[in-house]
């Protein structure tokens, strides 16, 4: 299975400041890779993390996302999956279930895109966040620690 990881995630994984939820993801990382699990990270998910530690100037949590990025699969945003966000994206606002405001950069149908894109060879991929609402209604999505190494 490919684990995609969502901002919440990622950011947990980058906080210098290690909580016990931090804690608790980065030790579920390698217990999921030994599990056979391959750990994705999607492009524009490091864009979104990466906005916010500039914005607030967070120079270690930015150079912990770095480190993270050279040991980890890195999926590139590709024009398929950019089609296929703005299917989602409309079809979406068409059912009344919108995942960001009409002007957003909507990151959610990105992230879902990209996902349902990479499930086109076969194998079975998850979103891994701490927010599923918006992504599981286009792909399957739980919550990090629902997801069993």
């Amino acid at each position: 299975m490919r684990i995609a990881l969502d901002s919440g995630p990622l950011g947990l994984l980058t906080t210098p400041h290690m909580s016990a939820e931090s804690t608790a993801c980065e030790a579920w990382i390698p217990r999921a890779i030994k599990a056979g699990h391959e750990i994705v990270l999607p492009e524009i998910i490091v864009y979104e993390l990466r906005r916010e530690l500039l914005r607030m100037n967070q120079q270690k949590s930015l150079r912990r996302l770095e480190e993270f990025k050279l040991n980890t699969v890195l999926w590139r945003l590709e024009t398929l999956a950019l089609e296929k966000a703005a299917e989602f994206w409309a079809d979406s606002r068409k059912r009344g279930r919108a995942t960001a405001s009409e002007k957003a950069l909507d990151i959610d149908v990105i992230l879902a895109a990209q996902a349902w894109h990479m499930a086109q060879d076969g194998s079975f991929v998850v979103i891994a966040t701490t927010n599923r609402k918006h992504l599981d209604q286009f792909v399957p999505a739980e919550h990090w620690k629902h997801i069993r190494p």
